[in-house]
């Protein structure tokens, strides 16, 4: 019950740290209402307590089968710590800031090219903004992308080399899949490979699609808004990590497909046993 709640709350203050985190590393003029990201932060931590301290699972995915919440975790602070010292930059430049900005300008000029994500972001930008706020947005856009790319590397490889998640214990599907039915709509296995495609190739398309229809609806969606730093960092971070998630949840979703596909050659190869024997 302790290591419970304890558990429970360590979790929750890191959630609250990471939303109030663009707010710290910002500069104060930067910073607009404090007050609303302090009770965004004590409102995101009181969920994450309570979800982790319930013995019942709510709507996060795969609570008890780490690594891979605490992957996408890190993956997310990472990419707000590192962006939010981008936007930084131009601001308070300090030697973290240039550091962490010469990283993120010289993966923008590489990941620069033909129809990558990473051009289509400088491409949505109007033609009356300012070339420095473009090539920030395109650096800022580079570094998370690679972030999201080692994350989804990292977690393929724990599946492959740990064999995730038999390695923590028997996986508990509706424990960890509590939004999945696994009583209706047809066979398990198939339900789950066609959910785990689907996330994985919307995975894939989102970066290529969102600046497009970022340009696409240019009368609705103003893409000069990314010139205050902190929505800056939120959309270059929700633009890299949503998709890394959802290819993440793909991989995963496949993974305990397999998994019960192999239950069932098993228990079958045992039923035919029997009967031949």
């Amino acid at each position: 019950m302790i290591a419970r709640i304890t558990g429970a709350a360590i979790r929750g203050i890191f959630v609250a740290l990471l939303i109030a985190m663009p707010s710290l590393l910002l500069p104060d003029a930067a910073t607009r209402s404090p007050e609303v990201i302090a009770l965004l932060a004590i409102l995101a931590a009181a969920l994450t307590f309570a979800e982790y301290f319930s013995s019942y699972p709510s709507f996060v995915e795969f609570r008890e089968a780490p690594p891979l919440n605490r992957m996408r975790f890190i993956s997310l602070a990472l990419i707000v710590i590192l962006v939010s010292l981008v936007a930084r930059h131009p601001m308070e430049a300090t030697a973290l800031t240039s550091l962490v900005h010469g990283l993120a300008s010289g993966l923008g000029d590489t990941l620069d090219f033909a129809f990558s994500p990473i051009q289509l972001t400088g491409l949505m930008m109007p033609a009356h903004v300012a070339p420095d706020l473009i090539s920030q947005v395109m650096a800022a856009a580079a570094l998370s992308y690679m972030i999201a790319l080692i994350t989804i590397l990292g977690f393929a490889l724990a599946i492959r080399l740990r064999d995730w998640p038999l390695s923590n214990g028997p996986f508990n599907v509706w424990t960890n899949l509590p939004l999945f039915d696994p009583t209706t709509g047809g066979d398990v296995v198939e339900r789950l490979q066609r959910d785990a495609r689907i996330n994985i190739v919307g995975g894939v398309l989102l970066p290529f699609a969102l600046p497009a229809m970022v340009k696409l609806t240019s009368g609705v969606v103003d893409p000069s808004l990314l010139a205050a730093p902190q929505t800056l960092v939120w959309v270059v971070s929700a633009w890299a990590f949503v998709p890394a998630s959802m290819i993440m949840r793909g991989l995963a979703m496949l993974r305990i497909s397999d998994l019960i596909a192999q239950k069932r050659r098993a228990a079958y190869a045992s039923s035919e046993a029997l009967q031949t024997a």
